[in-house]
């Protein structure tokens, strides 16, 4: 058998180098820029579903802006409005102190959501967190009190391939809440 080698010239290795730079170019406009920034000025990454990614990050920092990362005085009720992204997750969590109570209802508007409603120690660095229920329903209706100090709220996932919009209704003692 007969050993082919590649001669690679200066105007082949040109040419590759030039595709490279094309082939770069091309995916920092229509997948980088749209999943990391949202910039999407071909409609390409909207349309492959990545300036969600994005969103998630933007509606984070807004809501916190909007709600100030809201303290709260002892019995106060609150109704709050999570979204999840498609086929996405993401945590809203409250700060509260031992044997702190939280009265709860959450709801969808009937789409089914995994969930996982835990809390993790002030202070752990291990990853610990202890959870309280797990399920995957369209709402739930109930309370917990916090058998230690740190944050304490739900993770939803939504596999569906809409927008789930969680109306999550909560009475009870904590210093601060948002999503994590």
């Amino acid at each position: 058998m007969q050993q082919q080698s590649i001669n690679l010239t200066k105007a082949t290795l040109f040419k590759y180098s030039l595709f490279s730079m094309i082939f770069a170019a091309i995916t920092l406009v229509t997948i980088i820029l749209p999943a990391e920034y949202n910039i999407d000025p071909t409609g390409v990454g909207q349309a492959l579903g990545l300036t969600v990614f994005n969103n998630i990050a933007v509606e984070k920092a807004s809501s916190a802006a909007s709600q100030k990362i809201a303290e709260k005085t002892k019995g106060a009720v609150e109704t709050i409005e999570i979204m999840v992204p498609a086929h996405s997750g993401v945590e809203y969590k409250f700060t509260m102190a031992q044997h702190q109570k939280l009265s709860y209802q959450w709801l969808t508007n009937g789409t089914a959501l995994y969930f996982d409603l835990h809390g993790e120690p002030e202070g752990d660095s291990t990853g610990y967190f202890e959870s309280y229920a797990i399920a995957t329903l369209t709402g739930m209706t109930g309370s917990f009190t916090t058998p230690f100090s740190g944050v304490h709220g739900w993770y939803w996932k939504n596999t569906s391939n809409t927008a789930v919009v969680v109306q999550l209704t909560v009475k009870g003692d904590y210093a601060k809440h948002g999503l994590k």
